[in-house]
């Protein structure tokens, strides 16, 4: 009498990708390892503010005047019940990094999700058209190039302000988000070059010619077919602009023309603290930098791991 075998069960998709190349080569990187935990620890204390933060900084009604500017715990003065001490309202400086982080991440992530769109769909189609439509797409490209990234952003967001004075927060995140997205140093122009030149290497493939021949519509075919071949150097680009959308919706907000008061971001909280930079306050400034110092650069160093692992020269 056999027994009857029962049928190996398949690896999830974790399992596969950590016993993958890409999982091999995060393995074997001391500092993808700690640049994703740095990162991890940011994203899970924005993300769960609301119950990880020990204070609520930006209730009025538990703020209290009287431990305003009180330095961190560590410090003469320190009060044990603030760990890295007080800004110029009372507010608890390690609860508004939570808070303000949130704010920052939200921004930055969405900005490279729009960027993406409008990149890659305009990328994709001046690769594949060519002739006019090619040259027409970057002769724009090279003129928003040509105007600083900041400059850009900084113009859009202040048109924004004045011809909506009075909009509701969702209006002035909207403008934000544009603003980044459309500005030229970290916007959509790096995708639209990036996904240009992959689609004018892979438009010329045995693939694309054999669903040309077949009557495939031209949008199917960089949608089904060319679209997936040259996402790893978006994959790439984007994960490195999610650190410079940070920093641009940061220099924003510390001019003024960013998020709004109430819904204060890193860039907001440091440019409330450098009021009190050189009256010796200076954890309220110096705190935020340092966090949004940490984020860009723990970002900043996946993106250069992952371009390293989707090299298939460097494996």
């Amino acid at each position: 009498m056999t027994q009857a075998t029962t049928p190996a069960s398949t690896p999830g998709f974790l399992s596969r990708a950590w016993h993958s190349d890409i999982g091999y080569s995060f393995r074997t990187s001391p500092v993808a390892v700690v640049a994703a935990l740095v990162a991890f620890v940011c994203l899970f204390a924005a993300v769960f503010a609301n119950w990880v933060a020990p204070h609520e900084p930006f209730n009025l009604a538990t703020l209290e005047l009287g431990d305003a500017f009180l330095p961190p715990r560590w410090a003469e003065g320190g009060n044990p019940k603030y760990f890295l001490g007080t800004d110029d309202q009372g507010r608890d400086i390690l609860s508004a990094l939570m808070y303000g982080a949130r704010i920052s991440l939200l921004v930055g992530l969405a900005s490279v999700v729009v960027s993406v769109l409008i990149g890659v769909s305009l990328g994709l189609l001046a690769g594949f058209a060519g002739g006019r439509v090619d040259a027409f797409l970057m002769r724009l490209c090279d003129v928003i190039l040509s105007f600083p990234a900041i400059l850009v952003a900084l113009l859009i967001a202040g048109v924004g302000r004045a011809l909506f004075p009075n909009a509701s927060e969702i209006v002035v995140f909207i403008v934000l988000i544009l603003s980044i997205s459309l500005a030229g140093g970290g916007g959509w122009v790096q995708y639209a070059r990036t996904v240009r030149g992959s689609t004018l290497v892979e438009r010329n493939r045995e693939y694309v010619q054999a669903a040309r021949v077949t009557g495939v519509a031209p949008l199917r075919i960089m949608r089904r077919h060319v679209l997936p071949n040259i996402l790893g150097p978006v994959m790439v680009l984007a994960t490195i602009q999610v650190a410079t959308a940070i920093i641009t919706e940061a220099t924003l907000s510390f001019l003024g023309v960013g998020v709004p008061p109430n819904s204060p971001s890193l860039g907001t909280l440091i440019q409330v603290g450098n009021k009190f930079l050189f009256s010796g306050n200076w954890w309220i400034t110096v705190f935020p930098g340092a966090m949004l110092v940490l984020i860009a650069l723990s970002v900043n160093l996946l993106g250069d791991w992952l371009r390293d692992a989707l090299n298939p020269r460097l494996r």
